[in-house]
């Protein structure tokens, strides 16, 4: 599978679709990712928390949770603090 991915002026990396390797175009359910990320974060731990982890605000967690795209930054640390793939977290599939 292949990723494209564009880099905004910002430095925030946005990924903006996957390439299945059928050639399909796919847009990223970022509910989708939202609930995976709740998942990560688990009922032991508040949005709070969770967001001290990974250098964000909790308003910043609940956005990411409703939906909201996450920046290159954040989507790194996550993938480092849980060792969870990229395609895992925008996907669910591994």
């Amino acid at each position: 599978m292949r990723m494209r991915i564009l880099i905004c002026p910002t430095n925030r990396l946005y990924v903006k679709q996957i390439l299945m390797s059928t050639g399909k175009n796919r847009r990223i359910d970022w509910e989708a990712v939202g609930k995976r990320i709740r998942a990560l974060r688990g009922s032991a731990k508040t949005q709070r928390e969770f967001g001290k982890e990974l250098g964000v605000s909790q308003g910043q967690v609940a956005r990411y949770e409703q939906g909201a795209e996450i920046g290159a930054e954040v989507l790194l640390r996550i993938i480092e603090k849980f060792g969870k793939s990229v395609q895992w977290i925008l996907t669910g599939k591994e």
